[in-house]
């Protein structure tokens, strides 16, 4: 993610979308933050989700929905206190079992997806609209997981294959390194849990990923969604061949929160 440190940056970002706006005021003054990187569904079919957000995969979300997903960073749930597997039920792991959220269960092959290695380096952009300690786990769907079925507990390990406890949050992210697991191929889910230890909260998300090891390509996924401006790094949305679902270069998701990055700032400086 970039820096919103400059005045002037804030002032184009603002008179270029003032929609933006109005939309991050609309969301609760409790809410607290999602991943952006490998994108989430919650903030690809949001608003600021750019190309991403006008998905087939998206457009039925909201539908199934009956709204947008403004709210992209609150989805979550009070009291569960680690009994994840027991209070959330199967078919019901994106959403939380949140009525607001149900769009986000839908069980399809063309979510908007980030590209990823298998084995490889993984380093998570979780965007947070206010600061929280709190323990990230990272779970990785088995292989032989079909996205066109419900996701179920059955279909993730036990144990996550990573865990980070109060990462330092910079540039308005927490930012969460990790190696991938070897073993998985084709396309995946990327469920996060963030369990707050400031509050009684914990964070759900679904992150949909492709797994093909460099230059190699996959029948998973299809035509990448333009994600605006190349990030820092100069990566660009890549193509692949395949059904249309969006895919994005890991790192790529990243710059689809550009155009909210300066509301960000300003949401944070209010703090």
């Amino acid at each position: 993610m970039t820096r919103m440190t400059a005045r002037p940056s804030v002032t184009v970002a603002v008179a270029a979308a003032p929609l933006l706006l109005l939309s991050w005021a609309a969301g609760s003054a409790e809410a607290h933050g999602a991943p952006t990187d490998p994108v989430s569904r919650v903030y690809a079919c949001s608003p600021e989700g750019g190309d991403a957000g006008r998905s087939a995969a998206c457009r039925a979300a909201v539908a199934a929905n009956g709204a947008p997903f403004t709210a992209w960073d609150n989805l979550r749930v009070a009291g569960v206190n680690g009994r994840d597997r027991q209070v959330i039920p199967d078919g019901r792991l994106c959403s939380g079992s949140l009525p607001a959220y149900r769009g986000l269960d839908l069980a399809r092959r063309d979510w908007p997806a980030t590209r990823l290695t298998p084995g490889g380096r993984l380093t998570m952009t979780y965007a947070s609209t206010i600061a929280h300690t709190g323990t990230f786990r990272l779970y990785l769907t088995e292989p032989g997981y079909d996205p066109a079925r419900p996701l179920t507990w059955s279909e993730l390990p036990e144990r996550p294959f990573a865990q980070v406890t109060d990462p330092p949050l910079h540039g308005g992210a927490y930012h969460i390194a990790a190696t991938l697991p070897k073993d998985r191929t084709g396309r995946q889910v990327l469920y996060t849990i963030w369990q707050n230890s400031s509050t009684p909260d914990t964070y759900y998300s679904c992150s949909d990923v492709v797994l093909a090891e460099k230059g190699a390509g996959t029948a998973e996924a299809g035509p990448a969604v333009s994600a605006g401006p190349a990030s820092a790094a100069g990566k660009q949305a890549t193509r692949e061949t395949g059904p249309s679902a969006p895919v994005l270069a890991s790192g790529a998701a990243a710059v689809l929160v550009l155009t909210g990055g300066a509301a960000l700032a300003v949401r944070l400086r209010r703090r």
